[in-house]
C-alpha cells in the first residue's frame, strides 16, 4: 500500500509519461510511444487505478492503428492483448481482439482472425452478458464465416456458425437441455410427451432457420449461407423425425393425423436439405469434398427411405434423388456410395426396412442414436 503521498507522486509521475507519449506520438515514434504508455499503465497498476487502465490501453490500440507495417500492429496488438488478459480487463481485451482480428482479416490470416473474433466474443459475454450479447453473438457467427475460409479450421468454422445462429435466436444453452429432457422421457416409455419435447426442438431450429437471411449477407457469403440453410433443415427435419418415431411408438391411433403431417414435412425438407447440399458440393473442386457433408447428405438419405417405409409411401426413389444431376461429378458420386449410409438406403430399396434392420444396428445414427431400439423394435 501506498501512502496519500506517495500515491499523489505516483500518479503526477504516470500523467508526466502520458503527456511524453503523446509528444511522441505527434511526432511520429508510436513504437517509443507505445513503450512509454505501458511504463504510466505499470504505475496505474501499482496504485489501483484501472480506470485510468482502460484509458491508456485505448490510446494504445489507436496508435498501433496507424502502423503502417500489419505485422508489427499484430506483433504490438498481441503484446498488449496479453497484459490485458493477465489483468482480465475483458472489454478492453475483446476490443483489442477484434482490431486484430480485422488486421488479421486482411492479411487473409483466417487462422488469426477467426481465433481474434472468438476470443472477443467470450471475453464480452464475461464483461457482461446483458449489454454485449448480441455483439457476443455476431462476433461468433464472424469466427466461423473466417474459419471456414481456412482448411485447417473449416470445420471448427461451421460449428461456431451453428452455435452462432442458436445463440442469436437464443436457444443454445436451452437445447441440451432440451434434448437431455426428452430422451429421459423416452427412456421411461413417455412418448407422447417424449414427442412433444423434440417438436418443440425442431420448432426453435426452424425459427433460427427464418432468420438466417437476416445475419447473413448471401452476396458476401453465399456458400455459407447456403452451407447452413442446409444444416438447419437437416436439424428440423431429423428432430421431426423423432417426434414422428415417438408417436408410432405410442402406437396411439389418435395420432395418425399427426404422423403423417410431421412425416411428409420431414421429406419434403431432407428433399430440400439434400438439394441445398448437392448444390454447395457441386461448386467445389473434388479435393475439397466435405467428409461431413457427404455423411450427412447420405443420412438424410436414409432417413428418407425409413420414413417413406414407416408411412406406408412410395412417392420418389431417395437414391435417384440423391443421385440427380450427378453425372458431371463422378468423384463425388463414388463418394457418396461408398458410405454406410448409402449402402443402407441401397439394402432397404431391395429387401425394406425389417430385412435391414441387422446393418443398421451396426452404424452409428447420429441423434437417432439415441433411440436405435424403438427405431428397430416398430420395423420388427
Amino acid at each position: 500500500m501506498f501512502s496519500n503521498n506517495e500515491q499523489e507522486e505516483k500518479e503526477l509521475e504516470a500523467l508526466r509519461l502520458i503527456d511524453q507519449a503523446e509528444t511522441l506520438s505527434d511526432k511520429g515514434n508510436g513504437e517509443e510511444a507505445i513503450n512509454t504508455y505501458e511504463k504510466a499503465a505499470q504505475i496505474y497498476i501499482d496504485i489501483g487505478s484501472y480506470i485510468k487502465i482502460d484509458e491508456i490501453f485505448i490510446r494504445i490500440s489507436e496508435i498501433i492503428a496507424q502502423f503502417k507495417n500489419n505485422i508489427q500492429r499484430i506483433y504490438r496488438l498481441k503484446s498488449i492483448i496479453r497484459k490485458t488478459e493477465e489483468l482480465k480487463i475483458f472489454e478492453i481485451s475483446a476490443k483489442l481482439l477484434i482490431q486484430l482480428g480485422n488486421v488479421a482479416f486482411k492479411m487473409h490470416d483466417w487462422e488469426t482472425a477467426g481465433e481474434s473474433y472468438e476470443s472477443a466474443s467470450e471475453y464480452l459475454f464475461k464483461s457482461d452478458p446483458e449489454e454485449y450479447f448480441n455483439l457476443s453473438a455476431i462476433l461468433l457467427l464472424k469466427a466461423g464465416q473466417t474459419f471456414e475460409r481456412s482448411r485447417i479450421k473449416k470445420d471448427l468454422g461451421k460449428r461456431l456458425i451453428l452455435k452462432a445462429v442458436m445463440k442469436i435466436n437464443r436457444f443454445d444453452e436451452s437445447y441440451q437441455i432440451d434434448e437431455k429432457r426428452a430422451l429421459t422421457l423416452l427412456t421411461m416409455k413417455e412418448y407422447e410427451p417424449a414427442a412433444k419435447k423434440f417438436h418443440e426442438i425442431a420448432n426453435n431450429f426452424r425459427k433460427a432457420l427464418n432468420n438466417l437471411d437476416e445475419l447473413i449477407d448471401e452476396e458476401e457469403s453465399k456458400n455459407t449461407l447456403l452451407n447452413a440453410r442446409a444444416r438447419f433443415i437437416h436439424f428440423v427435419a431429423e428432430y421431426q423425425t423423432i417426434a414422428t418415431l415417438c408417436l408410432r411408438a405410442s402406437e396411439n391411433r389418435e395420432y395418425n393425423a399427426k404422423i403423417k403431417e410431421l412425416g411428409q414435412d420431414s421429406i419434403n425438407l431432407f428433399q430440400n436439405s439434400i438439394n441445398l447440399q448437392k448444390q454447395y458440393m457441386y461448386s467445389k473442386e473434388p479435393s475439397n469434398f466435405d467428409k461431413e457433408m457427404i455423411y450427412r447428405i447420405t443420412f438424410d438419405t436414409m432417413l428418407l427411405s425409413i420414413l417413406q417405409e414407416m408411412l406406408g409411401t412410395k412417392q420418389f426413389d431417395p437414391l435417384e434423388f440423391l443421385l440427380k444431376n450427378g453425372e458431371e461429378h463422378e468423384s463425388l458420386m463414388k463418394k457418396l456410395k461408398k458410405t454406410p449410409y448409402y449402402k443402407i438406403s441401397n439394402r432397404i430399396k431391395k429387401v425394406g426396412v425389417r430385412e435391414s434392420l441387422e446393418k443398421l444396428l451396426k452404424i452409428h445414427l447420429g441423434h437417432l442414436e439415441e433411440i436405435k431400439n424403438i427405431l428397430i423394435s416398430f420395423f420388427s
